[in-house]
């Protein structure tokens, strides 16, 4: 379940509104909002497309719980799917591979 934007290093790209498939995301004038969080089917789109890492969506999550976005920092959390599946800054140039994140990502 989707626990966490991180206003720090959130750049308000709107990507996790788009690639969200069951529109959990509200797309404001600022950083988007997790509106409907209990439609949140975990399926980590928004943590794999987020170019800044300032999402975190807690694998095992039945029901919200509460997270803070420093403590995700400080066990390095924020953006753990991406480095789990090599989808890393490093790995940039294999990315175009993927033709859907051509049309998401950078």
């Amino acid at each position: 379940m989707i626990e966490v934007i991180d206003s720090e290093t959130c750049t308000s790209c709107n990507i996790c509104v788009r690639v969200c498939p069951t529109n959990v995301f509200d797309k404001t004038d600022g950083m988007p909002v997790i509106a409907r969080q209990d439609d949140c089917q975990t399926c980590f789109m928004c943590e794999l497309y987020c170019p800044e890492d300032s999402l975190y969506v807690s694998p095992f999550a039945d029901e919200p719980v509460s997270l803070e976005a420093a403590e995700l920092k400080q066990s390095d959390a924020l953006g753990s799917y991406r480095r789990a599946i090599g989808w890393t800054k490093e790995t940039r140039d294999q990315r175009g591979i993927d033709r859907s994140y051509r049309l998401f990502g950078h």
